[in-house]
């Protein structure tokens, strides 16, 4: 996002940094020290899910955390299912890591469907990237469904919860199906500090605490001291800044409803400060990056058909106005 970190944030890491960068005290607790109090509080009080401290893992970004995910519980070759399109580190990751995709497609009218064939793994993101949609709560007892039936693991990605957009409302899906979740999430999208690369993971599935449990403590390593002080200061006191930064979002992804060329296809996003567009023309980032001079993210990085370009909307109201004004001149 162009807009600078929390007050609080930046204060926390300069605090730490002026005091003792030696390590933390916390560093041999197997359930990530303070930062799974934060993300159990926080939980609780946005979203009414009383999460288990004790279940808490952290890891460098949700990438890794899925890495190590898949390659605990799943073998090469085994069916992992993912919304698509999708954010495209996951699709590099199941196909990099041997496992075979099984592609929910978006439909016309918005909604995903459950995979017509059992799979190991269900990667859910939600609310989801590229598209914005915040899945309701039926969408959600029907994936838990389909998981029960066929004993499938959720990995549910949620890291985009606290940008959900009113009347939308973001249900975690541990609420719905503890005992084969794992949740995924991090400060990082929604407080705009993704450099500082921390993240958690909440094992409700009892089989992978016991697959996590049986390996040593730091072989996939750990978010460094910096990344927790941030995360947790953004959870605890990084409200208000959020509250402001939600509106702007809001304003923006009107905005674009109102401005973007009537052949443009957008469904106004019920979450994220991403927009899926389709430009109804071949190589559409390329055109648009050529005619309008504004730099897209091509559909078929995730998954999408190339008349799909993604844009992220996390940016000032003039400097967003002149990205509709340009890509608005370029199709006539």
């Amino acid at each position: 996002m162009d807009f600078p970190v929390p007050d609080a944030v930046r204060e926390a890491v300069a605090r730490r940094a002026a005091t003792d960068l030696g390590y933390p005290e916390w560093l041999d607790q197997p359930a990530a020290g303070p930062l799974a109090e934060a993300f159990a509080e926080r939980m609780e009080a946005r979203y009414g899910w009383r999460a288990d401290p004790g279940h808490v893992r952290s890891y460098t970004d949700l990438n890794q955390a899925l890495q190590v995910l898949l390659h605990l519980m799943t073998e090469p070759g085994d069916a992992v299912a993912l919304h698509v399109p999708a954010y495209d580190p996951f699709l590099v990751t199941i196909t990099g890591m041997g496992r075979r995709l099984v592609p929910m497609p978006l439909t016309a009218e918005g909604r995903f469907e459950v995979p017509g064939e059992p799979v190991r793994v269900l990667l859910l993101v939600n609310p989801q990237n590229p598209s914005g949609r915040s899945f309701t709560r039926e969408e959600l007892e029907a994936v838990a469904a389909y998981a029960d039936r066929h004993g499938t693991l959720v990995i549910a990605d949620e890291i985009h919860a606290d940008l959900t957009y009113a009347p939308a409302r973001h249900i975690p899906f541990a609420t719905i199906l503890p005992e084969r979740t794992v949740t995924l999430t991090s400060a990082s999208k929604a407080f705009n500090m993704g450099g500082l690369h921390c993240s958690v993971a909440h094992l409700g599935a009892r089989d992978v605490r016991d697959a996590i449990g049986r390996q040593p403590a730091h072989i996939y390593g750990a978010p460094s001291v910096l990344g927790v002080e941030a995360t947790v200061a953004a959870w605890r006191h990084g409200h208000a800044w959020l509250e402001e930064v939600l509106a702007i979002l809001d304003r923006n992804r009107r905005l674009i409803a109102e401005r973007l060329p009537s052949g443009v296809g957008y469904r106004m996003p019920e979450a994220t400060y991403l927009a899926w567009l389709d430009f109804g023309i071949p190589d559409a980032a390329s055109f648009v990056e050529r005619e309008a001079r504004v730099k897209l993210n091509p559909g078929p990085n995730y998954g999408g058909g190339d008349t799909f370009a993604r844009l992220n909307f996390a940016t000032s109201a003039p400097i967003l106005e002149e990205i509709l004004a340009r890509i608005a001149a370029a199709l006539k």
